[in-house]
């Protein structure tokens, strides 16, 4: 937990960074919890360095469905659009089946991490070639979860 005090226009704050998680954080700015999404520039030849894994969350309520690993992004062929997780979690819907044409920013499954639900989208017009994934599947960062032709 990192806490900082800041002052923008004569405005005093003070931010506590509660929980980190991906590209998800939880926030408290001056007594009041946000969730915050980062965006962070993508650096082409950096080597990534692995950041220390913060505890699981609770188990859901609901019993979970048999936990399989998702394909890694480099297993599928060349010539399609590869659709990756953007942060670990759980695959709550798939919302489109192998052939389905979709637009670009059409949402293709939700997942959820840190108990809240993400929707994947298309970044590109296509065709579903392949789903990697099914409902209640665990993914990690980067995992493939599509591919679009």
């Amino acid at each position: 937990m990192k806490s900082f005090k800041f002052t923008i226009d004569g405005h005093k704050y003070d931010a506590t960074v509660n929980e980190l998680e991906g590209n998800l954080a939880e926030v408290t700015v001056n007594g009041s919890v946000f969730q915050v999404e980062i965006e962070r520039e993508q650096k082409k030849a950096a080597p990534k360095v692995a950041a220390p894994k913060p505890a699981a969350a609770a188990a859901p309520v609901a019993a979970p469905a048999p936990k399989t690993e998702a394909p890694k992004a480099a297993d599928v062929p060349a010539g399609g659009t590869k659709v990756v997780s953007p942060l670990p979690g759980s695959i709550i819907k798939v919302l489109v089946s192998e052939g389905q044409a979709v637009k670009k920013g059409d949402t293709l499954l939700t997942l959820e991490s840190m108990k809240m639900e993400n929707a994947v989208a298309a970044d590109v017009d296509g065709t579903v070639a392949k789903i990697a994934v099914a409902a209640g599947q665990t993914v990690m960062q980067d995992d493939l979860l599509v591919v679009l032709n």
